[in-house]
């Protein structure tokens, strides 16, 4: 196949990740390319996983992954919140009499339990992390009795890194003290607006003083890394406005900067619906999430990808420069070859060449743990063809880039991919029809492609999910389904 031509025949110009006030992308660009399609935190995308996935597949898993003695990382899911965020499209119970908790601790101790019987002492946790939710919901106390039966349970690497999400609006000194004291050091807070507007449109009231506050007390305490969680394309947003947030938001000094598109998926949280009339505009939308782009880089944040930002010393961007940066539901981390274990309700595994996800439901997770000690309700197991794209797609999400060659050494003994040809695999060969669906991308300025390869553009690195769908051999079936299953990609 002949290599494209590398001038685009576009009129969109796509800026290098310095400075974005030259970007522009039209209406008709927007309409083309601002369309639904997966996050990629596992390839295959949740939507094709199966029901007759159980406990014995992901007990097999479990065999299989300490015959391997890979490292572990585990993530705990706290689904509890004291209120509900409008906009938000995570697993949550919104539950104001804190009672409640007590039976799913004693739930998830129990699959703690179970799950670290499956996992050698020889096997090293190198990142624990816990999400939600709110995981600040509990008390201190019950934070302390919830790590150390962890701990007590599976070994630590001296250097885990240790994470929580924090609501400000709920986290005390006294929560932070005792995480800090329990060995956690990093946060991950919650912000997604300053304006005021903003924020009483989506039913979170949090003042940049209040955030400020717990951060300085954070840095008092030792934590290490401190992040911030951003959403563009909320409600009464404005590229103006959204500047004032980012500039608040620098005055913090945070280490990374997450900033999401916001997921407007009304078919499954019917709360959304309540201000869709009040969301900008696709053009706008990219208005705003340039404003974002420019002020963090601008301020020396690098742009690692998927709409996060790390300063360029930080972990994220050493590990993207010499190339082992990693991607998993915890979404960009360094500690690629580490097998993750979920726990908690709806909580999600990627264990070797499978995934296995616990129900959403509460009450039917604490059921399943009751009865089986385990909860897995869903999984896929991986073919050759799956594991294969799932490397493609991983190389351009944590790299821009896919380097036909490294895939190719990869994948040259893996069986399953149906060579014909004495040459054995070739990724030009193996992916002509994908090669061939890339020609409009090009032609649009969002990647480019040469013999070694697949290179996205500055441009092409925002639309980065757009160039990874092409890879996605079940995303067609998937949309002939009709059933909206994803958000938009801006």
């Amino acid at each position: 196949m002949r290599e494209m031509d590398t001038m685009s025949k576009s009129a969109i110009q796509p800026p290098a990740l310095r400075r974005t006030s030259n970007m522009r992308v039209s209406e008709e660009f927007l309409a083309k390319y601002n369309r639904p399609g997966p996050r990629y935190t596992s390839y295959p995308t949740a939507p094709v996983w199966q029901d007759d996935f159980g406990p014995e597949n992901l007990k097999a898993a479990y065999r299989r992954a300490n015959e391997a003695a890979t490292p572990v990382s585990l993530y705990m899911h706290i689904p509890f919140c004291e209120s509900l965020c409008l906009f938000c499209a995570c697993n949550v119970s919104i539950q104001h009499d804190k009672i409640v908790a007590l039976p799913y601790l004693d739930a998830l101790r129990r699959e703690i339990d179970t799950v670290s019987q499956s996992v050698s002492p020889s096997r090293p946790i190198v990142q624990f992390h816990w999400g939600g939710g709110t995981p600040t919901y509990l008390s201190p106390s019950q934070l302390e009795d919830l790590f150390e039966w962890t701990r007590a349970r599976f070994t630590f690497s001296p250097d885990a890194e240790i994470g929580v999400e924090v609501d400000p609006r709920v986290t005390s000194r006294q929560h932070l003290e005792t995480l800090r004291r329990l060995g956690f050091n990093r946060l991950s807070l919650g912000i997604q607006d300053f304006n005021p507007q903003v924020q009483e449109t989506i039913h979170r009231v949090q003042p940049y003083e209040l955030t400020r506050g717990l951060m300085t007390a954070a840095r008092e305490l030792g934590f290490q890394s401190l992040n911030v969680d951003l959403i563009y394309g909320l409600p009464y947003q404005t590229a103006a406005g959204f500047v004032q947030t980012v500039e608040k938001v620098l005055t913090l000094s945070p280490d990374r900067v997450a900033m999401f598109s916001y997921a407007h998926v009304p078919w499954l949280k019917k709360q959304q619906g309540s201000f869709a009339a009040f969301l900008p505009e696709a053009v706008d939308k990219f208005r705003i999430f340039s404003a974002g782009l420019e002020g963090f880089l601008d301020a020396g944040f690098l742009y690692i990808g998927m709409d996060h930002f790390a300063r360029p010393s930080d972990e994220l961007a050493v590990a993207q420069r010499n190339g082992s940066l990693h991607r998993n539901f915890m979404g960009y981390t360094t500690k690629a070859g580490a097998d993750l274990y979920g726990l908690g309700v709806s909580a999600i595994s990627s264990i070797g060449m499978v995934y296995a996800q616990n129900p959403r439901e509460v009450s039917a997770y604490q059921d399943a743990i009751a009865s089986a000690g385990m909860a897995t309700r869903r999984g896929f197991s991986l073919s050759a063809d799956d594991r294969l794209r799932r490397a493609v797609i991983s190389e351009l999400l944590c790299h821009a880039a896919i380097p036909k060659r490294k895939i190719e050494k990869q994948f040259a003994s893996a069986p399953g991919l149906g060579r014909d040809s004495a040459s054995g695999f070739t990724f030009d060969d193996y992916f002509a029809p994908e090669i061939a669906a890339l020609a409009p991308l090009h032609d649009d300025g969002l990647l480019n492609v040469t013999t070694d390869e697949i290179r996205a553009t500055p441009l092409g690195h925002i639309f980065i999910r757009n160039i990874a769908m092409l890879f996605d051999r079940y995303l067609r079936e998937q949309q002939m389904d009709q059933r909206p299953l994803f958000s938009r990609t801006l």
